[in-house]
């Protein structure tokens, strides 16, 4: 686990194409360029928050990110965790060693409430279930909210407070 750098961005982006177009674990239907990564990145940790990158044998394995929940002030101590591992990484529990570091580096950066925004949960049972085994808890579904491959896509969204 570390935290991840420019030069790891053909690689997030390569994972995250993927996912964009094979899958509904994302509502975004063009994958984003490297500069659009960038850009991305360079706003996340701008904000000072965290965007990290595991490696296994030398490869990035997945990634994660925190980013601002929405852009009105009163927002600020909240923010949206995404988590993606590259196809090959999954089934050895990089989701939670990613989501553990990121959960701890958000409590360091101030955060108070991370809210997860799982697309299509009833396919992407995975992510909910990890996010409940690290005490997130459901704070909405809103149904038929994304249209994408053909259909329409119900958004869960969970949350959990690093406060005390």
């Amino acid at each position: 686990m570390k935290s991840a750098s420019r030069a790891d961005l053909p690689a997030i982006a390569g994972i995250y194409a993927e996912y964009v177009l094979t899958s509904t674990a994302t509502f975004e239907l063009t994958p984003p360029d490297l500069s659009e990564w960038t850009r991305r990145f360079t706003a996340i940790t701008g904000a000072g928050l965290p965007f990290l990158a595991a490696e296994v044998d030398g490869r990035i394995a997945g990634y994660a990110y925190c980013a601002p929940w929405k852009t009105r002030p009163a927002y600020r101590l909240t923010a949206e965790n995404s988590i993606y591992l590259a196809p090959w990484a999954t089934g050895r529990g990089l989701g939670g060693v990613l989501l553990d570091a990121l959960l701890e580096h958000c409590r360091e950066a101030g955060i108070r409430e991370v809210i997860a925004v799982i697309a299509d949960p009833e396919r992407n049972t995975a992510s909910p279930a990890l996010h409940r085994r690290r005490g997130f808890a459901d704070a909405g579904l809103l149904r038929n909210v994304g249209y994408k491959h053909e259909r329409w896509l119900d958004t869960l969204l969970l949350q959990k407070s690093l406060v005390p």
